[in-house]
């Protein structure tokens, strides 16, 4: 009687229980479920139509939009991988990630058109290109393809341990690498998500977060699963993101801590005027004490911050409310809720472990890695075993996250192990953005370190050894870095020394670099 895991199953329970409840907003377009699904159900006999079979991949350059949503239904239930990417990045990375994963046929929104035409060249096993929201030579026209089709199409078995998507993210290294999340990761994540977070049909979820981040939280079929409302955002504007809220009584809504800030520090008129009442989930850079009591005392609404990694899909301890809390003030539960908290109940085990696998004392002072297990975390790297193996060992996963346990179990991030920099909750390697620098011909040594932002909650910095009797202009070395990667990667600020702090046996010693960058990049 075992029916596999998946959350296509909250789509037939959606399609059963909600069909006449509205199930997204989109700008001027509304849909209730049941036209929601007769969408998808069109786009994947269309897939079909188009060649698409079991297995293949499906990439996705867009915002957050109707089609982009839909995606996350048609393209799995056909027995395909869906591909998103991050659209911020550059038409080289689009190239990268297309042809890493073997997209078979690449849908994108009308702003990144034109990058995809400049690497066509180079997708030779691209099929077909969709243009999601508008016509265009030499693409095909999703609305059109969608109208056209029946609704109708063939599913095959899925099995819970199928890939249901492949999401990028940059890790340590320059390249990204692709997490596997199955259907059982998925389907476990939504679970531990409202077993922990309860929502309703009565819900009017907020798309302040990218969809392709982590596959939205998994909140693409966590407001499904329960017949809430998806309204869609393209980008965070803080005036417009108020407005929706208003207007659409909007009762939750995802955000990094970019987006926190943002809201936190939008106009007094602006914030004065909003709804009270609304629920925040937060994850990425730890949220500043600050920044929660403003949004808790000022507008409010209620934070809870969450901790987990696209290799966990992605949650894996949440900063539970305990009666006990309520009685703090509001800087004091602030404090606490900058914590990552505990593992959720379906998530699996989560500890912090020293050196020699040991758990670390439940101090708040002792540190050590979080690790974790369990149903959600990642199948592992596309194509990528030796990376695999470094992330799954010994039975766990290894975040290279430090950080100390709480005497009450309450875990706490202290730093990162690895050198990835959160920046406005995207992932930004390091040693990528240090390879482009170092490709200047005036730059000897670089190395770049995140450190604190008013804005970001992090950002990149970059402590530059110039070649012996060369002047190095800081506006033109930001030009030529924007130049060669996507604009969020580039420093912040730029540090010429004499020479790079490093131990006996050469290593940079980065957290030195950190130490001493804080106070020159908060600004």
């Amino acid at each position: 009687m075992e029916t596999p895991l998946s959350p296509l199953d909250f789509a037939r329970r959606a399609r059963r229980l909600y069909p006449d409840l509205e199930a997204l907003v989109d700008g001027d377009r509304r849909f209730t479920y049941a036209a929601f699904f007769d969408r998808c159900d069109r786009w994947s006999a269309a897939l079909q139509a188009l060649g698409l079979r079991q297995g293949d991949r499906v990439a996705y350059i867009a915002p957050n939009t109707n089609a982009q949503l839909e995606s996350f239904y048609a393209v799995p239930q056909i027995g395909a991988v869906l591909v998103p990417i991050n659209y911020r990045l550059t038409a080289n990375d689009f190239a990268y990630l297309i042809q890493h994963s073997g997209a078979r046929l690449v849908c994108a929104d009308g702003e990144y058109l034109d990058s995809v035409d400049s690497i066509r060249s180079e997708l030779g096993g691209v099929l077909h290109f969709v243009a999601l929201d508008r016509s265009r030579s030499g693409w095909l026209d999703y609305e059109q393809l969608v109208a056209a089709a029946p609704p109708n199409y063939q599913q095959p078995t899925i099995n819970e341990n199928d890939l249901l998507t492949i999401n990028y993210t940059s890790g340590t290294t320059s390249r990204p690498k692709g997490v596997m999340i199955t259907h059982r990761n998925a389907y476990m994540n939504v679970v531990g998500t409202l077993i922990h977070f309860p929502m309703t049909s009565a819900e009017r979820y907020l798309w302040t977060l990218p969809m392709f981040h982590a596959n939205g939280w998994t909140f693409v079929w966590t407001v499904t699963a329960v017949g809430g409302t998806h309204v869609c955002l393209r980008r965070v504007d803080p005036s417009f993101a108020f407005r929706l809220i208003k207007e659409e009584s909007i009762s939750v809504l995802c955000a990094a801590p970019t987006v926190l800030i943002c809201l936190a520090n939008a106009p007094g008129n602006t914030r004065r005027n909003t709804r009270p009442g609304v629920r925040v989930l937060t994850a990425g850079a730890p949220p500043a004490a600050a920044t929660i009591a403003r949004i808790e005392g000022e507008l409010g609404w209620e934070i809870t911050h969450i901790y987990g990694l696209t290799e966990t899909s992605p949650f894996i301890s949440i900063c539970e409310p305990r009666p006990h809390h309520q009685n703090l003030s509001v800087q004091d539960r602030a404090v606490f809720k900058a914590r990552q908290g505990v593992e959720l109940v379906t998530s699996g085990e989560l500890r912090v472990i020293d050196t020699d696998g040991n758990e670390v004392p439940h101090d708040g002072t002792t540190v050590g890695e979080i690790v974790a297990r369990g149903n959600v975390v990642m199948q592992g790297y596309f194509n990528d075993p030796q990376a695999t193996a470094e992330a799954l060992r010994d039975g766990w996963m290894h975040t290279g996250d430090a950080a100390v346990i709480h005497p009450d179990g309450y875990v706490e991030i202290r730093d990162r192990l690895k050198d990835v920099i959160i920046s406005g909750g995207e992932n930004v390697s390091s040693v990528e953005v240090e390879g482009i620098l170092f490709t200047h011909p005036a730059v000897q040594e670089v190395a770049v370190v995140g450190v604190p932002h008013a804005k970001w909650g992090e950002a990149p910095h970059a402590f530059i050894v110039p070649v012996n009797g060369m002047i190095i202009d800081e506006a033109e070395l930001k030009e030529f870095a924007r130049s060669k990667m996507a604009h969020f990667k580039v420093p912040a600020a730029f540090t010429f020394v004499p020479a790079l702090p490093k131990t006996a046996t050469g290593k940079v010693q980065k957290y030195v670099l950190r130490h001493g960058g804080a106070n020159i990049a908060r600004q």
